[in-house]
């Protein structure tokens, strides 16, 4: 059993941790040379600003709405993973590092595993400051797509097993998102599945 563990909008999350009065505002963080959005709080996608979109394109949003901007800060990021990597290593046998904002954790064996996803959570909340989604599944590809539920739904209170759903509910979630959302498919392949009926 593998559990996905992904931080939510985590170079702004990163950012809220030492500016936490910045906690309900919108935030975008810019890439290098403040070129284009590469991260939004929920807050911010809410005004419509979408990833990758030329920074000079949302000025007037920014300013009408009052969006905080961050120039990239990978020391801050870099350091805020390592300690968030950290943290949940405290609560399973092994982690894979998969990214600066996501890992899987090996919780084979492990009981409760849906109690554990939200303490998870809460320690990773506690310890640095950054709010995280987990997914809970037999394989790394449905741990993923059950992450992906915990964060579009907020019913799910940021965590996802798989393993306690029936076969009637997991076929329910798998039919309400599209092929795309699938690990590893993209644009090309998911219109390739798309001509032959799987949607």
């Amino acid at each position: 059993m593998y559990a996905l563990i992904d931080g939510n909008s985590f170079y702004a999350s990163c950012e809220r941790v030492f500016f936490f009065f910045l906690k309900h505002r919108p935030i975008v963080v810019l890439s290098n040379n403040d070129g284009c959005v590469i991260t939004r709080t929920a807050e911010a996608k809410a005004l419509g600003i979408n990833m990758g979109t030329p920074y000079f394109q949302i000025k007037d949003t920014v300013n009408r709405y009052g969006i905080k901007v961050f120039s990239s800060n990978y020391e801050l990021y870099g350091d805020l993973s390592a300690r968030m990597m950290q943290t949940i290593e405290s609560l399973v046998p092994a982690i894979e590092v998969y990214s600066i904002d996501e890992c899987f954790a090996d919780v084979s064996g492990m009981t409760d595993l849906s109690a554990l996803g939200k303490q998870i959570r809460d320690r990773v909340l506690q310890w640095v400051g950054i709010p995280t989604c987990v997914g809970i599944a037999p394989t790394k590809t449905l741990a993923k797509f059950c992450n992906h539920l915990a964060k579009q739904h907020p019913v799910f209170k940021g965590v996802v097993n798989w393993s306690v759903w029936s076969a009637d509910i997991q076929q329910r979630a798998l039919k309400s998102q599209a092929v795309s959302e699938v690990w590893g498919i993209g644009y090309r392949i998911s219109s390739a599945l798309n001509d032959m009926g799987i949607e």
